[in-house]
């Protein structure tokens, strides 16, 4: 694997994305690493993932130049059925997991952290589900945690605002656990974790992952669905070109 590092310490498993000079946007080998990376978690002997970026932040999503790539319909849905496998091995996985966020967690990158059962964030992270901004909507059941978090009215206007959120107004909102000063408090707050009943932790999360799974699924299909729609329109043309450009859009709602 190349662009993510799995590590194992006593009962703690570390998966950290590894492309800091992209921020670590997710491309498709990403998203492959992920997949199997996950999985050998899934098999190991450990009780808790932690989840984090190297570099300057945790992830800035989705890589926009593979994802221009993708023009071939069949060859989306390919990428979106590992992004659906990726997350579901997240959300269901027999674990406590943690996603330790610093600098930008935004897109893909910020579902993929939801994903987790707690995220810690250092006082300098943005967080942000900026699919807005090039005519797309979430995808890695972005729909689906932030209704769990914050109600379905509020995800909403999370979404369609798609503005940046420091870490302090993250919390406010309820999309993140706990504010940490540095990596070493962060540690300190894992540390604390393991030391907890983390087999009934997880009888009870697996509860919860019983009863919403389903769930979860549909609206990850439903996120394809709608994903290979907004693709076609003008407004996510202009939101790219915009992008790519390096100015502010302007959408016509087409």
């Amino acid at each position: 694997m190349e662009t993510v590092v799995l590590t194992f310490d006593q009962n703690k498993a570390i998966l950290e994305l590894n492309r800091p000079q992209a921020l670590n946007a997710m491309d498709v080998q990403m998203l492959h690493e992920l997949v199997d990376a996950l999985r050998k978690i899934k098999e190991s002997d450990a009780s808790v993932v932690v989840i984090r970026g190297r570099g300057r932040g945790f992830s800035a999503g989705g890589d926009i130049k593979t994802m221009l790539a993708v023009d071939d319909p069949n060859q989306f849905q390919t990428v979106m059925n590992t992004i659906r496998e990726m997350i579901m091995l997240l959300y269901t996985m027999p674990k406590i997991t943690v996603s330790l966020i610093h600098g930008p967690a935004a897109g893909l990158g910020f579902s993929f952290a939801l994903a987790s059962d707690y995220l810690i964030a250092t006082k300098e992270a943005r967080l942000a589900m900026n699919f807005i901004g090039i005519g797309l909507i979430p995808d890695g059941g972005g729909h689906f945690f932030l209704a769990q978090r914050v109600g379905t009215a509020k995800a909403k206007q999370i979404i369609w605002e798609g503005k940046p959120m420091s870490a302090d107004e993250a919390q406010q909102l309820g999309l993140i656990d706990f504010i940490v000063e540095d990596e070493q408090q962060a540690e300190q707050a894992i540390a604390s974790l393991q030391e907890k009943p983390l087999q009934a932790m997880i009888a009870t999360k697996m509860l919860y992952v019983e009863q919403t799974k389903e769930d979860l699924l549909r609206v990850l299909e439903l996120e394809t669905d709608a994903q290979q729609r907004m693709r076609q329109t003008e407004d996510h043309r202009e939101g790219v070109r915009a992008f790519l450009e390096k100015r502010k859009p302007v959408f016509g709602g087409r």
